[in-house]
């Protein structure tokens, strides 16, 4: 597990870059599709596995002009989380496996049917057990670091992306392709058939991705988080 900075204020981490402190929640103003409007819509949540990708996510939010606010999975309910009326759920990446993420799976099955819900890494396996699928280790082994082709169907945070495009994948585990449940569709892959993003049928606004789009290899990685942006 990643270090963080002690209290109420978590680090931001770049590679090649010093880590600084941001204090907890952070929120940018945000003037896309009326995200602040008299409907009183909320920020996004960001769901913050204990993982300093996290805050590279978040600058991702912050420079598209997005209001957020940061969470451990641990700090609060996801009835305290539905009460915020946000304006969409970001579930990061983060170390374990889906049953040691705290409340993000349980958000995942509760809150991804009400908002628009991205998952990366850890939030996008989430997603796979929290509608019936297995969570299994990555055929391929451990890949920490390493980059894929990743082909995909141009729909949802995808679309408009090259086809195929060059990710970075931190993980060891994967959705199982097997049992994918029928109520998910993928939507990204490897060519060896690993899956790389999953989106719901009936909650088409349920999206998720195996691979780091925040990471500076992955190619139009700021454009998914865009794509997500623009959805909400």
């Amino acid at each position: 597990m990643r270090s963080l900075a002690p209290g109420n204020r978590s680090a931001f981490s770049c590679p090649g870059r010093t880590r600084v402190a941001r204090p907890l929640p952070h929120r940018f103003p945000c003037s896309r599709r009326g995200l602040i409007t008299a409907a009183a819509k909320g920020p996004v949540v960001v769901v913050d596995n204990y993982d300093s990708f996290t805050y590279n996510l978040c600058q991702y939010l912050g420079d598209l002009g997005c209001e957020y606010v940061v969470y451990k999975n641990d700090e609060k309910t996801v009835d305290e989380i539905k009460a915020m009326n946000p304006a969409g759920i970001l579930v990061s990446p983060g170390p374990g496996r889906p049953v040691d993420s705290g409340i993000s799976l349980e958000a995942v099955r509760e809150l991804g049917p009400l908002f628009p819900l991205f998952g990366v890494c850890m939030g996008h396996q989430c997603i796979g057990e929290a509608f019936g699928g297995d969570v299994v280790r990555a055929p391929c082994g451990v890949m920490h670091g390493k980059t894929s082709e990743v082909y995909h169907t141009n729909v949802g945070i995808l679309e408009g992306l090259p086809n195929p495009f060059e990710a970075c994948r931190y993980h060891s585990l994967v959705i199982k392709r097997e049992t994918l449940p029928a109520d998910l569709e993928i939507t990204a892959w490897t060519e060896d058939g690993t899956i790389m993003g999953v989106r719901h049928k009936k909650y088409p606004h349920v999206q998720g991705v195996q691979f780091h789009p925040e990471s500076i290899i992955t190619q139009s990685g700021k454009k998914i988080v865009e794509n997500f942006v623009k959805s909400l």
